[in-house]
């Protein structure tokens, strides 16, 4: 009897499944009558035993097959549909109710309608039904070309559906990858180009005066805003020179440590000024300055600045240049080289003559049609305008509410700024450019492509981040399949040795799955102002390599300190570095409050030496020797003591002095003959063997090296420079001559030096 209840049961909850479709406003109250056995409503629908929803208008009764109880429920209102909907829908709750012989159904994100639907088996016309009418949010799909990027929407429609939903990362299909990147328009046709304007780098040593220059040109002063007197950021601008003609600069770091923005100031050039100081010549950075206008082929002009200071030697400075194959037009060569003075001006005419009549001489022209092409050169977090990127444009025209994409970043142009901060309309090639309106922020150096529209930028970004996503997943691969490789070779070899040792019940001991590393590091977080600056301090710590105290990176970033960074220096006990941004007070109380260290920094070599102390105060401890004093052996006796013949050293103390409870070494012809250390093998004997003689004979020395120590007849403590004094050994079997040295010396556990170039 219990069984037959039980399945009446099962057949009304299945039959209340069934009724539940829809999801609609109105609901309806079901009344299942035992005589006639059929559920009774006031809505014109029907059950058949098939449990199949069949709309009926004469009736208003749904049938259910064994069911003989009276029971009242609720159900949710169902339209009516047609019969391939219907059918779909039968299919669907049949699976529900089964749901261990659910279809599993791969999704990923930025997928399409029309991917999703031809994972469903769906047209895509049904799909966007079941998204308009039961998916929250899914009104926003229009079209089958449309990519959802929401997992739970993915997951709702495939759940709908009775079917089970698995999550993977995004697919690309390799033949379409021509189609799916963005990638730069061919060659533009010779006739649709017109004159622009040279794009010209200023580059060389750090503190050669390329800002100073860059200062007189665009009568402005910027070298009294730059720390420590030194360009950390690539900046670009216009400037007009001449007959009003527009020159546009990049002007690059020279330290050591910005070695990447130079590289990307070189890339994008048409005309190099390279700018070495009359006094100090051809530097490090000067010489990788020439190598990287070589390598990106652009035509360099020599500046030789400071020539108004003591100490220049113009000529000296164009020998040091042929040095390196530039040969300037004094040395027989083709190169400009203009002796100025960037700080009062001098010849500074004759060096924008020289720019202009090379860009007249290369014919610079561009394409200001069509979409915009272009390069990163630096990107930032700003407070109050959010996310902006400066750009030069070398290609098409560039204008409000343009779709770009760079990198892995997109945007949607909303506001565009010259170097002035003034807003404008468009940009044309050889013009920079910032703006505002990126979703992420892109890298310096990434190249900038405008797209059709926000749908093209999705299909873009999807297949770039798939792209890179399988790169690493074949090269993690290789890396899981190395360290397998040395795990099995590790557990062939213990179980090899536990076999010959005959000790089995090794193999059956479980190593601790987690072990606590207590070891010293350093951890750190790093937040610059702009892309290049966190570029080129993550350069910097790359060139770390000390086991000791390893140094993590936990996070960087650009703009401002925030929560997070807060959060994440308070679980991993990490230092926050901040690159010439801030930290709200309200962050800076909360960091003193979890004793978070929030340390600002505006030179980037201050910044490193601050690392480097960090890493010496968590450097291991070791025994470092300290010569205290030195002795020559001028004489030597022999003396009967208890009936023992004793060697005494007759000493002169040349050097420090000598001190009767410090360890002492004999020298003979730079050999050390005796050292006051305790024998580990005498030690060892005497503890075995309980022997007292052979435990004095092995701990005296540690009391003291020196067994005695005097002056005339009289014990004495230490000895000094110019005395003379006799000294016994604590080993007395220890033979002295005529001519050997005693070092008196003590060792100190001191901190082991960091050993780290970073390049400056």
């Amino acid at each position: 009897m219990s069984m037959r209840r039980s399945m009446r049961t099962s057949k009304l909850n299945m039959a209340a499944s069934l009724l539940r479709l829809g999801h609609g406003g109105r609901r309806l109250k079901l009344i299942i009558n035992e005589k006639n056995q059929k559920l009774i409503s006031s809505r014109g629908f029907a059950a058949s035993l098939q449990s199949l929803l069949i709309p009926s208008n004469d009736t208003a009764c749904y049938e259910a097959h064994n069911v003989i109880q009276n029971a009242s429920f609720h159900s949710s209102c169902v339209r009516v549909r047609s019969k391939s909907e219907l059918e779909a829908r039968k299919e669907f709750l049949l699976a529900r109710l089964d749901k261990k012989k659910r279809e599993r159904v791969e999704v990923w994100r930025n997928m399409s309608v029309i991917e999703l639907a031809t994972k469903l088996n769906l047209k895509p016309k049904q799909l966007l039904t079941i998204l308009h009418d039961h998916v929250p949010e899914g009104h926003f799909y229009k079209s089958k070309a449309d990519l959802i990027n929401n997992a739970e929407i993915l997951q709702d429609v495939v759940k709908f559906l009775g079917k089970a939903p698995v999550l993977i990362a995004t697919k690309v299909n390799e033949t379409d990858d021509r189609d799916i990147d963005a990638h730069p328009r061919p060659p533009p046709n010779p006739e649709d180009l017109v004159k622009r304007a040279p794009i010209v780098t200023i580059m060389g040593h750090v503190d050669h005066g390329k800002t100073t220059l860059l200062d007189y040109l665009r009568k402005a002063n910027v070298v009294a805003s730059e720390f420590g007197g030194i360009t950390q950021h690539i900046g670009a601008f216009s400037v007009k020179l001449g007959n009003n003609d527009s020159v546009t600069f990049i002007d690059t770091p020279g330290h050591a440590a910005f070695s990447s923005m130079r590289s990307r100031g070189a890339n994008v050039t048409d005309i190099v000024v390279l700018v070495v100081a009359a006094d100090d010549g051809v530097m490090e950075q000067t010489i990788e300055s020439i190598r990287m206008a070589h390598e990106a082929g652009a035509t360099i002009i020599v500046a030789i600045n400071k020539i108004d200071k003591p100490g220049a030697n113009v000529k000296r400075t164009e020998e040091m240049l042929a040095q390196h194959q530039l040969y300037t037009e004094n040395m027989g060569g083709e190169i400009q080289a203009i002796p100025i003075s960037a700080l009062n001006g001098t010849n500074v005419e004759t060096l924008v003559e020289a720019i202009l009549i090379q860009s007249e001489m290369m014919d610079l022209k561009g394409d200001p049609s069509g979409l915009a092409e272009g390069v990163i050169v630096e990107s930032r977090q700003d407070l109050h305008k959010g996310k902006l990127a400066t750009a030069i444009i070398q290609r098409g025209t560039l204008r409000k509410g343009a779709i770009l994409v760079a990198g892995d970043a997109h945007a949607k142009v909303r506001l565009m700024f010259d170097e002035a901060g003034q807003q404008i309309t468009q940009a044309t090639p050889s013009t920079p450019v910032e703006m505002m309106g990126w979703r992420e922020l892109p890298s310096a150096g990434e190249i900038l492509l405008e797209v059709e529209s926000e749908k093209r930028a999705q299909q873009v970004l999807s297949y770039r981040k798939a792209k890179e996503i399988k790169s690493k997943g074949l090269a993690d691969q290789q890396v899981i399949k190395e360290k397998a490789q040395e795990q099995q070779k590790l557990h062939h070899e213990k179980r090899r040795r536990a076999y010959e040792q005959g000790l089995r019940s090794m193999l059956d001991k479980r190593e601790k799955m987690f072990v606590e590393d207590n070891s010293p590091k350093l951890k750190v977080i790093i937040k610059g102002d702009v892309d290049g600056s966190v570029e080129a301090i993550l350069d910097v710590l790359d060139t770390y390599h000390n086991p000791d105290v390893p140094l993590q990176v936990v996070h960087y970033g650009v703009g401002d300190t925030t929560p997070n960074d807060l959060e994440l220096a308070s679980l991993f006990k990490a230092t926050i570095y901040c690159f010439n941004v801030r930290t709200p007070p309200k962050l800076k109380e909360e960091a003193k409050a979890k004793r978070v260290p929030v340390k600002h920094m505006n030179v980037i070599y201050h910044l490193i030496d601050d690392i480097k102390q960090e890493v010496g105060g968590k450097m291991p401890t070791v025994e470092q020797e300290i010569i205290l004093g030195e002795a020559d052996v001028i004489q030597q006796f022999n003396i009967n003591e208890k009936r023992k013949k004793i060697v005494v050293a007759g000493l002169r103390v040349t050097k420090g002095e000598i001190v009767k409870s410090e360890k002492v070494k004999l020298v003979r012809e730079q050999e050390v003959l005796y050292e006051g250390k305790c024998n580990i093998e005498i030690c060892f004997k005497s503890i075995m063997y309980a022997n007292f003689v052979l435990m004095l004979t092995c701990f005296f020395p540690l009391l003291g090296s020196i067994a005695s120590l005097r002056h005339i007849k009289t014990e004495v403590n230490s000895m000094k420079h110019g005395t003379e004094c006799g000294l016994m050994l604590g080993d007395s079997s220890i033979p002295v001559k005529l001519g050997d040295t005693i070092v008196c010396f003590k060792h100190n556990l001191v901190q082991k030096p960091v050993e780290w170039n970073p390049g400056f």
